[in-house]
């Protein structure tokens, strides 16, 4: 039998990438990366009693009021409504109803952990954390992503470090935080990411710093390793894949089954 060694053909089905386009998609990882970042320094200084919540839910409270405008903008405000089905006025009752049922339960959440060791609080909330970064939707089509997992998680963890901060009143600004930074921010950046790539990649960059900065007031050592992991990401890593993809060598062709010829009977006796 012949071997197709002229029909042999190489990488048929491998992708070609280009750096800009893989250092522009890694922009969902630098931006997930941020907002744990942004929410463990706010609730760092929350527990240091250098933020008070009520400074925290005020600007919480303008910057998601931007950022819906911005939103609905973008997204093309009656035409958007027209689509889902939803109003403002919707959105409105939807946000005030999920205030008044998180602020009613801020001090069960408060007392929620009190049996627990803050050591233990603290591992379960960065296992939260991690998985949450593990199984967000960063745009991959694959199994193990989950977005409805990622955001339980990142609540989870919140709800955790919240029952550790002096009272209930910041147990409940933390939550609403976390809701915003973990669940309206990234539909925001993924409306930017598709529509105007121009402006998300300049929100990224701000993003970036912001969160920088923050970490640079609680540890210069954190946020000089954090810029680190950043630009490995954003930069090396795509390089490192267009590299590899330079020594991928997968090879196609019509080839012979594999034939046993030999008698096997005398195995089954």
């Amino acid at each position: 039998a012949g071997t197709g060694s002229g029909e042999l053909r190489k990488n048929v089905h491998a992708r070609r990438y280009r750096y800009r386009a893989v250092v522009f998609q890694s922009g969902a990882v630098v931006q997930q990366l941020c907002s744990v970042c942004v929410f463990v320094v706010t609730w760092w200084y929350m527990d240091a009693g250098m933020l008070s919540p009520q400074g925290l839910f005020g600007a919480a409270l303008v910057t998601s009021l931007l950022g819906y405008v911005l939103f609905d903008a973008v997204d093309g405000g009656a035409g958007r409504r027209e689509k889902s089905g939803r109003t403002r006025w919707a959105d409105l009752k939807s946000t005030l109803v999920f205030a008044a049922f998180t602020y009613g339960f801020s001090p069960v959440l408060k007392t929620l952990t009190e049996s627990i060791s803050t050591d233990t609080i603290y591992a379960m909330s960065a296992l939260m954390l991690l998985g949450h970064l593990i199984f967000f939707d960063y745009g991959a089509n694959a199994a193990i992503v989950s977005s409805t997992l990622s955001l339980n998680m990142a609540i989870f963890a919140s709800v955790c470090l919240a029952s550790r901060l002096p009272r209930s009143l910041h147990a409940f600004v933390m939550v609403t935080f976390a809701m915003q930074i973990f669940a309206l921010w990234p539909m925001l950046q993924k409306k930017l990411k598709a529509r105007t790539p121009r402006c998300y990649v300049g929100v990224t960059v701000l993003f970036a710093l912001a969160a920088l900065g923050g970490l640079a007031t609680v540890s210069s050592v954190g946020a000089v390793l954090f810029a680190s992991l950043l630009l490995a990401i954003s930069c090396l890593c795509p390089y490192c894949l267009i590299r590899l993809q330079l020594l991928k060598d997968n090879i196609h062709g019509p080839w012979d089954e594999a034939e046993i010829k030999e008698d096997l009977s005398r195995f089954l006796m």
